[in-house]
């Protein structure tokens, strides 16, 4: 009950103070600008189009895996590594976007709907199911939902989204503002980084941006209490011209004892997809079960954009907590078996040298708690994210890694190290490198990077290092938002891969993975 009572308050405080601000709005003119209010027509529609060609030693061992893999390398996808076999492959993927505002409504209503086309080149025709169909005679059925969602402006500074929506960890408008800006400011999508269905309302200024949503993740059997859902309320204040300050707290309802989920993998604390996807899995009984999770945290960024001054900085602290209680067949109430309390902290800094945010050196920190004995005192002391329960559902992509943490170039195969902040409940304490340079302003760009990282806790029978990887890019803009990259890293394997339990199959320490291939981007307007 103080769980609930804390975040009624603190929903009703929040709320109540965007509304009262809303007839305080002189000097600020609303939504953010990256996208313009208004579009010239009805009906828009725009395509973002990848492809690339890879090279690495990194497969799954079951032969069944041709498709999308997700999750930790070495992990129950049954991800490896080798000396000997290597992974030649293109793939390829298109996500249309479609926008329809009617001008009999002015602006007050717009339906957006995005889709998804994925495969690898030669994979499969003549069948159905997502991330195939380029075989010879193609003719495949894989076109996959993204968004299905409509937007309406009830007041000046006030939106309503209804649908199947972006479900981001940051206070900023999903359909007005640009990616980079959710993998650099508030959580980072390191905890929500995907798509939901449910209601977000939020009221965005120059000065404060608030959101509200709930989002119902699996339902299940609709005339039983047995879904999960989410609750979302979190606002950011821009102090200054610089500095912007945010707070939030977020609450995943579990009632579901495990049902839903992906595919045979299900979902939950318990089920096998924490362990495919590198996340903490709960010993629990069969018993039925019910969960309550509270995230509560804050936020701050400084010079987002990186063009008041040359420093730019951001950083986050989240704290998770709650329990998980059971009931046998024989009892007549749920009863805790375990509780939940874990701390995550993010700290990013980079200075801009040069003339373009091409022309910068940066620097990420990662701290997250790891627990010693799992759940064997009725205590969880890790992370949780949404990998708990999607997959991928958080997506930690802005570190500038690509084989420690995960990267988001990526079509059918989005494999890590470190794929969740949990570090599979063994915490983590890690951070990257990265010195860019745009050798031609605005057309020709170089990366280097370094990423490490340390287990907070040793696996049985491994150690604490995880491992060290190094990492380069260049890429060369023939237009406007057409891009080709080449990518290249490489990853030197620590003793925490020595343990029976993060080594996967391998009888000894496996092989260090690499990877290397060259894409091309192009958002087509």
């Amino acid at each position: 009950m103080r769980y609930k009572f804390i975040a009624s308050c603190f929903f009703i405080f929040s709320f109540a103070y965007t509304v009262a601000q809303s007839n305080d709005v002189d000097g600020f003119k609303g939504f953010d600008k990256i996208i313009p209010q208004k579009a010239n027509k009805q009906f828009q529609s725009y395509f973002y189009f990848y492809q690339q060609n890879v090279a690495m030693n990194i497969y799954p061992e079951n032969d069944f895996l041709k498709g999308q893999i997700v999750g930790r390398l070495f992990g129950n996808n049954t991800t490896t590594t080798s000396t000997s076999i290597k992974a030649l492959y293109a793939e390829q993927r298109l996500i249309p976007f479609f926008i329809y505002s009617p001008q009999i409504f002015d602006g007050r209503a717009t339906l957006r709907a995005s889709f998804e086309i994925d495969w690898t080149w030669g994979d499969a025709s003549y069948g159905t199911g997502g991330n195939f169909g380029s075989a010879i005679s193609a003719d495949q059925v894989n076109l996959q939902t993204q968004n299905i969602e409509a937007e309406f402006v009830p007041w000046k500074f006030w939106t309503v989204n209804i649908g199947l929506q972006r479900m981001f960890d940051t206070p900023h408008d999903p359909y007005r503002s640009i990616f980079d800006k959710f993998t650099q400011t508030g959580y980072r999508l390191a905890f929500w980084g995907t798509d939901g269905v449910g209601v977000s309302i939020r009221r965005q200024t120059d000065r404060h941006k608030s959101k509200f949503g709930m989002y119902k993740l699996y339902e299940n059997n609709v005339e039983l209490n047995d879904d999960v859902t989410l609750f979302e309320l979190n606002h950011q204040y821009a102090a200054t011209k610089l500095w912007n300050i945010g707070a939030s707290i977020y609450h995943v309802r579990d009632f579901s004892s495990g049902k839903g989920g992906v595919s045979i993998l299900g979902q939950g604390f318990a089920s096998p997809l924490t362990n495919y996807n590198g996340t903490y899995h709960f010993s629990l009984s069969p018993d039925p079960y019910k969960g309550n999770v509270f995230w509560t945290g804050m936020y701050f960024s400084r010079n987002e954009e990186m063009m008041h001054d040359p420093w730019n900085l951001s950083g986050f602290v989240n704290y998770n907590f709650g329990n998980v209680k059971q009931k046998a067949v024989q009892d007549a109430n749920y009863k805790t078996v375990t509780t939940i309390g874990g701390l995550a902290a993010n700290l990013r800094a980079a200075y801009r040298y040069g003339q373009t945010t091409g022309d910068a050196i940066s620097v990420d920190a990662l701290l997250t708690t790891g627990d010693n004995d799992g759940n064997l005192d009725k205590k969880y002391n890790g992370v949780i994210t949404a990998n708990t329960w999607g997959s991928p559902g958080a997506i930690f992509i802005g570190s500038g890694a690509y084989l420690l943490f995960p990267h988001g170039n990526v079509v059918n195969r989005f494999v890590a190290a470190v794929p969740d902040l949990s570090n599979m409940g063994y915490g983590i304490a890690g951070g990257t490198l990265n010195i860019a340079h745009d050798f031609i302003p605005h057309k020709l760009h170089t990366k280097f990077g370094f990423a490490a990282a340390s287990s907070m806790v040793a696996p049985y029978g491994g150690g604490n290092f995880i491992g060290l990887e190094t990492n380069a890019k260049i890429g060369y803009d023939f237009g406007a938002f057409l891009t080709a990259e080449v990518h290249a890293a490489s990853m030197q394997l620590g003793d925490f891969y020595d343990s029976n339990i993060t080594k996967g199959s391998n009888a000894a320490r496996p092989v260090n993975p690499w990877m290397a291939f060259a894409c091309l981007k192009w958002l087509i307007f």
